[in-house]
């Protein structure tokens, strides 16, 4: 574990918005941790600190509860939907060497051919891995790839120790060409030439055409 994932963790007693309120007024963040058949347990947390650790996926914190340390995994991070102020989270107890299942976010690299385009189906992939080397992405190129090739879960390369529980059969990627999309530009132009077509044509009407050398106009 890394050194910087260690967090002083003080245990609390009060309960409720109001008591929730005061917690993050002072900069702190509320939090319950559950798991392994013990009670659930109800912390206050340094704000800043764990705000940078929780925005990688599936991050594995080093609680320090009076002197005593506890891995925990963030199962769950409520946010202010508004202000996206962390408002409470929901840790999960795990242990060194312990196998659990997270889902992974999937990341593409590299330009497949020319006039193609890759679609990403899965966002992301759910693996078993160990607690303390849960990889913060899966990576799959798609450099070169032709029009009609599909990565399916099977196919993607997982980290070292790392099972795949989503549907083998899963599409993760989708290589194609793009359609061409009909935003009605084309018609709103055809539809203007022939209002100008239409426009000459009355003009004419009106003007008539000269009348022939010799004849009298009525």
């Amino acid at each position: 574990m890394d050194e910087d994932n260690k967090v002083e963790a003080a245990p609390r007693d009060t309960f409720g918005k109001g008591a929730a309120r005061k917690i993050r007024a002072a900069g702190k963040i509320p939090a319950v941790l559950y798991g392994h058949g013990t009670d659930p347990k109800h912390l206050t947390l340094p704000g800043h600190q764990v705000a940078l650790l929780i925005r990688k996926a599936n991050a594995v914190l080093d609680l320090q509860i009076a002197g005593k340390s506890q891995l925990a995994l963030v199962k769950d991070v409520q946010k202010d939907p508004v202000h996206q102020v962390i408002e409470h989270l929901d840790l999960i107890v795990v242990r060194r060497g312990e196998k659990v299942q997270v889902e992974v976010p999937v990341h593409v690299e590299g330009e497949p051919f020319a006039g193609t385009i890759a679609d990403l189906d899965a966002k992301t992939l759910l693996l078993e891995v160990e607690a303390t080397h849960i990889p913060e992405t899966i990576v799959v190129s798609v450099e070169g790839l032709e029009e009609g090739t599909q990565i399916h879960a099977k196919d993607v390369e997982l980290p070292t120790g790392a099972t795949l529980i989503s549907d083998a059969d899963a599409l993760v990627v989708n290589v194609h060409v793009p359609q061409k999309v009909d935003l009605g530009e084309e018609a709103a132009e055809a539809e203007a030439a022939e209002g100008v077509e239409a426009a000459e044509g009355a003009e004419g009407e009106e003007t008539g055409e000269p009348a022939a050398e010799g004849e009298s106009a009525e």
